[in-house]
């Protein structure tokens, strides 16, 4: 394993991070153009709406032209979204520049796993999957924080839209000159029937659905922990947001935990034991009797369920490693996890109580839990 071939594709993890600052830009564009908060919903869901639709064929197609181009093309069509406000800033143009988003992280998440999986030794390749899950998230974590000072120093906020698109661009024109050799499978080309043969592997589909709802139980902690704790403990927005950043600590600490010691541990027993660590910090957040000790349960959860992601990712490739682009394929597709267990919570929480909300939370980690067992006997 070579660090000039290495370093481009582990940035490749940076350039994936920058989709996330859609967050912070919906709430400026929804403050520039005077939108309704149902109008300025359709932004988001632009971005991840293409996981469930562009995954399967960016799969089949990548097999056809390969891991590092598709990365690139990815790159760059990311790159180009974010160029577009700076040609128009409308509301419309803001639409398709989250669309072109959409597109282009849709088609980095599928190629990106794959091509580290080929310049890594097999014994490596869950340690490098942390690693680089862990630069993605310290790019949405300062996302943020640049943007707002981006905003506050210049007085315009999309500055950090040219920041990401320049710095795609050069990752591109890096990653473009970097010689890898890509591993190629003695079969037929990838199709929608062979990608889709693969969820009647048990295996498979167990890994798939895992994907489907840790991500989701992800989303519905960022997005409903703040009404919990207001609701429970009668606090203001602003000390009940604090548990969003303790979680997101959470999950970067545990990625670079991790990175370190899956060089060690297995895969299989280590994601049985964050697995454990995630639903005993879900259970503490239900049962715990004040504001403080909710914060460290809740970090606690973003410290199991940080590396649930990339353990389960590189256990599924290393299981059928020649049919890897179309195991990515599944997997990114899981992704739109995140569009769909967080309504469920938010159903519950409103028609039962914020609290009760917990327990489907509780539901999607149990069920990693039994997968966890399920792994570790085969």
């Amino acid at each position: 394993m070579k660090s000039h071939k290495l370093l481009p594709v582990l940035l490749s993890f940076l350039v994936m991070g920058y989709a996330d600052i859609i967050g912070v830009a919906t709430g400026y564009i929804k403050q520039d153009f005077d939108l309704t908060n149902f109008a300025v919903q359709f932004l988001p869901m632009m971005v991840l709406l293409w996981f469930f639709v562009l995954s399967v064929p960016a799969g089949i197609l990548q097999d056809k032209v390969g891991k590092r181009k598709m990365l690139n093309i990815g790159i760059l069509t990311q790159a180009f979204g974010m160029m577009l406000p700076f040609i128009h800033y409308s509301f419309p143009m803001m639409f398709v520049s989250f669309l072109m988003l959409g597109i282009g992280n849709t088609l980095i998440q599928v190629s990106a796993n794959p091509l580290l999986q080929d310049i890594s030794p097999p014994e490596k390749l869950s340690s490098l999957i942390s690693t680089g899950q862990f630069i993605k998230a310290i790019v949405s974590f300062a996302g943020p924080l640049i943007t707002t000072f981006l905003a506050t120093r210049f007085g315009d906020w999309k500055l950090i839209f040219a920041v990401y698109g320049i710095t795609s661009v050069a990752v591109a024109i890096w990653l473009g000159v970097t010689p890898i050799k890509e591993s190629k499978a003695d079969r037929e080309p990838a199709t929608f029937r062979s990608c889709f043969d693969l969820l009647r592997n048990r295996f498979i589909l167990l890994m798939a659905l895992s994907i489907f709802l840790i991500v989701g139980a992800e989303v519905a902690i960022n997005t409903n922990i703040t009404n919990i704790l207001m609701v429970n403990f009668g606090i203001s927005l602003e000390r009940a947001a604090i548990g969003i950043s303790l979680f997101f600590a959470g999950e970067m600490i545990a990625r670079l935990t991790g990175a370190i010691l899956l060089n060690w541990i297995k895969p299989r027993p280590f994601l049985l034991l964050i697995s454990f660590i995630a639903l005993s910090g879900i259970a503490g957040v239900m049962l715990s009797p004040g504001y403080l000790v909710s914060l460290v349960f809740i970090f606690l959860t973003g410290l199991g369920a940080g590396n649930m992601f990339p353990v389960i990712f590189s256990i599924a490739l290393e299981k059928m490693p020649n049919r890897s682009n179309e195991i990515s394929a599944l997997l990114v597709m899981a992704v739109s996890g995140g569009a769909f267990i967080p309504p469920i919570v938010g159903f519950v929480s409103t028609a039962l109580s914020p609290m009760a909300s917990m327990f489907v939370i509780g539901c999607c980690m149990l069920y990693v839990l039994w997968v966890s067992f399920y792994v570790k006997k085969r």
